[in-house]
């Protein structure tokens, strides 16, 4: 298992640090993975078709502009990811159903909460680049998160 602390001592500013308003609230406090990446404001299409595809080990980093009015994922898409094989999802943004979340199998960490659901149709975009707190991550970048926060590492390093 990494540990964000020991990481960054050994590779410093090579490695990405998300922002510290990220906080825990899926089962795993620590998990880590390749990142699939996702872009999207308010709309969780992109996020529902992950969820039901195969994980493989992989993170989702969600950058959902930081919109705490609806919820990216709740409870279903969790428990589709978790039996779908994904390690976890960073989602700048908000989740929903924070009580069964904690329940799962699965690393989730978001900015904030809400009760209100995303809207269900528009656009959003998977694989591309994206840039959550002035750190950039590509599609396949190591994201290592734990109990002091998130790291995104560019593939190899680590």
């Amino acid at each position: 298992m990494y540990v964000t602390c020991d990481l960054y001592d050994a590779h410093g500013e090579a490695l990405g640090v998300l922002p510290a308003a990220l906080r825990h609230f899926g089962g795993r406090l620590a998990f880590h993975g390749p990142a699939q990446t996702v872009k999207t404001h308010e709309v969780n299409t992109c996020v529902r078709e992950l969820a039901n595809s195969p994980g493989e080990g992989r993170v989702m980093v969600v950058d959902g502009g930081g919109s705490d009015r609806r919820a990216l994922m709740g409870d279903m898409l969790a428990a589709a990811a978790a039996r779908n094989g994904w390690a976890g999802a960073v989602i700048f943004g908000a989740v929903r159903d924070v009580a069964e979340l904690r329940q799962l199998d699965l690393g989730i960490m978001a900015l904030a909460r809400t009760p209100a659901r995303c809207l269900r149709s528009g656009e959003g975009e998977v694989g591309c680049p994206i840039t959550i707190g002035g750190v950039r991550i590509n599609p396949g970048d190591m994201i290592v998160a734990d109990e002091d926060g998130v790291i995104v590492a560019p593939p190899g390093l680590i």
